[in-house]
Formats: structure tokens, sequence, C-alpha cells
């Protein structure tokens, strides 16, 4: 890595978050997934010790200055350890090397009924197990309450997941992952139910079977359940940490971006959001907020110190258009944008000792969504 990138380090990761990477040969594509729920059309890249989901499959990236050349100066550690190995450009002049996750061998095992294990849950970054409990949601199941950024309905089209994994199926795949492949933690979504729990009594139950073969820490994410017993109830499940995501913040963006969940008021958020906390502890509640789909810097900022204030770890990302969906046209926000609300929210997050590396589990506690945990890092050596 040179000299002047070290120095920009947070600047110039989220500027290819935001950009993305544009692949010029079928083998530059390594582990990555397209369509489905959390960070779909990415792939996993090392810059710098910091793994970043950058996308690949959206119209950013295939007009991103960023490209791959297997040219280069590689670390003999990688190397030896068989990790695919590239040299990162930007308008063809070299930046720095850059890894990527290998293969995971669990992709290689199906389940005794015929299921491949890729089906069940999916590599994220390097060391996290993820899956998508109910693949299915009672709001992207109507166009007119689906959440406008949305894809998880993309995969299970595509036949390339199921549309309920059974606790079983879960801990079957979570055992072979981290025997195999050295999973540190999981992140378990649903799509949302009809149920009043929303999503809360499936992570439950697939917790528990999970917890049953493998102690590893695990995040639950749903929508805030009606009553706040479920927050207990997940807990002595084996949930460590919680994610329950606002997306999106002003009201009137809410009813057209996320018409269904803007039925959940932010008032009934935030009150799910200090209730969570008492059960969880400060930090072990997150949320994701999409940057880049309306919401002001200022907006974005001032709800994240609120959130802050009440223990919740706001996980802030760059929206990336995916295809297929109503959003597909949109595009990601500028960088600039994201360092205007990244550098002061992990100014926030270092002064008040709830950073990342605290979460136990979950997209917070992996940080490859975004490149707030960079910011993080600078914002605490300044700090010292």
């Amino acid at each position: 890595m040179t000299t002047q990138l070290k120095m920009k380090a947070s600047q110039f990761l989220t500027e290819l978050q935001t950009k993305g990477l544009r692949l010029t040969s079928l083998d530059q594509e390594h582990v990555s997934r397209r369509g489905g729920a959390g960070p779909s059309d990415h792939q996993a890249i090392t810059v710098d010790g910091t793994t970043l989901m950058v996308p690949i499959y959206t119209q950013t990236a295939w007009a991103s200055p960023f490209t791959l050349s297997d040219e280069g100066i590689h670390n003999a550690e990688d190397v030896a350890q068989n990790k695919p190995v590239s040299q990162l450009l930007s308008n063809s002049i070299p930046l720095a090397d850059v890894t990527f996750a290998k293969d995971p061998e669990f992709y290689k095992l199906t389940t005794a009924d015929g299921i491949p294990y890729s089906h069940i849950a999916t590599l994220h970054s390097t060391d996290v197990l993820a899956t998508t409990v109910l693949q299915t949601c009672i709001r992207y199941e109507s166009r007119r309450k689906a959440c406008q950024f949305c894809s998880i309905g993309q995969s299970l089209r595509a036949g390339r997941t199921i549309a309920h994994k059974t606790p079983e199926q879960l801990a079957e795949v979570a055992k072979a992952a981290v025997a195999l492949d050295g999973i540190k933690h999981i992140v378990m979504t649903t799509g949302t139910p009809a149920g009043a729990d929303r999503g809360a009594k499936v992570m439950c139950e697939s917790a528990k079977g999970i917890k049953t073969v493998v102690d590893v820490p695990i995040q639950g994410q749903c929508e805030p359940p009606k009553d706040p017993i479920w927050y207990q109830r997940m807990k002595d499940a084996g949930i460590d940490s919680l994610g329950m995501h606002l997306e999106v913040i002003t009201p009137e963006l809410r009813k057209t971006i996320t018409p269904g969940k803007s039925e959940v008021s932010l008032e009934e958020y935030f009150q799910a959001f200090e209730d969570a906390v008492a059960v969880f502890g400060r930090g072990q509640v997150s949320t994701y907020i999409l940057a880049g789909l309306g919401d002001t810097e200022e907006t974005i900022i001032d709800t994240c110190r609120k959130l802050v204030a009440i223990g919740v770890y706001p996980f802030v990302v760059p929206f990336v258009p995916i295809s297929g969906t109503p959003l597909e046209d949109r595009p990601a926000p500028t960088a600039s944008f994201m360092e205007a609300v990244l550098r002061p929210l992990a100014q926030e997050l270092v002064n008040l000792h709830m950073t990342s590396d605290k979460v136990k589990a979950g997209c917070a506690r992996c940080g490859a969504c975004s490149s707030l945990s960079r910011f993080e890092k600078e914002a605490a050596d300044v700090t010292v």
C-alpha cells in the first residue's frame, strides 16, 4: 500500500465502496452473490487489513474507475495461504494489493435430503455466516408495501436458496462452517412474517438450534415485535446482539421507500430500541441506516446521535442500487456524502466507547458493508 493511500485510508475505502469495482474478466469474480437479503451484488475485498463488501454487479460498478490486475508484488503470506490476490488499480494506476475471500469449504456439502449448504447459509466478508431464515416477507409480497430497495425474493426465484431454513438445517451448516472455515459469528435475518412477533419467534427457534451444536455469537435481525417480552426470549434463546433496521429516517421518505415498514412509526422504533437495550446492553443493539436515499447529512447525524445516546449502534452504510428493484437506477451516494456522515459518527462512537469491535456479533461487528470501522480507528488514533 502506498504512503498516500495509508494517509487517506478511510476516504479511499469509502470511494471504493461507493463507486464499486469494475471486473474485466470472469477470473476476477470470487465469492459473491446476486439478489437476496443483505449485501447483494457484492464481493468481499481486503485492502490494508480492512475487509469491505464492494459492489461488482451494479450499474455504478460498471462505470467505476477501480479495476483489478493480476500483476504486482504479492504478500508471501497470502500466497502461502492460497488466498486469491490481485492488484487494485484506479484509472490504470496501481494502488495496492488486495485479497479475496476463498470459496468456503462448507459450500461443497449438501444436507442428507440433497440441499446445498450454500442454499441455507452463505459466507459474508471472510468469517461471517449469514442466513435469511424466512426468504419471504409480508412486505415484499405486496407491491404497495414492499421496500423499494429490497431483493429478498430474487435468490428464491432463482433457485439459490429455500423459503424456510429449519433449526436443524441451520445447526448442521453452522457446525460445518465453524469447523471447516473458521466462522467467528453468525448473522440471522428474516423476512417479516404475519404474526405480532414480526420474526422474533423464528429468531428464537433458529438460535436455539444453532447453539445446541456450536458456541459462536449470533446476531438476530427482525422488525420490532409488538410485545417487548420477545427481547428477553431472544436473548435466552442464544441471541447475543439484535438488529432492528430503520434504513430510512425522514417520515415522508419512509412512506415512499419503505411503505410497509413505515406503518411501524419512528416512535415505536425508538421505544423498541430502549426496550431492547435494557435486555441486550449498550452497543449490542444496532440499526441499519441506508445513506443516499434522500435523508440529509444533518438528519442522519442527528438521528445517529440520538441512537448512540440510548445505546444503539447506528450502522450507516452506502445505499447500493440492486438490479431488478424499483431503485435499481438510483445512484449510490458520493464518497464525500458518506465521509461527511461517517467521520463525526465515528468520533461520537469512540467518545462513548461504543465502537464496532465491542459488538458481539452481526453486521456492525463485521463492518464490511461500510467504511465506518476505519473511520473509528482513525478517530481513536486522534483521541489517543
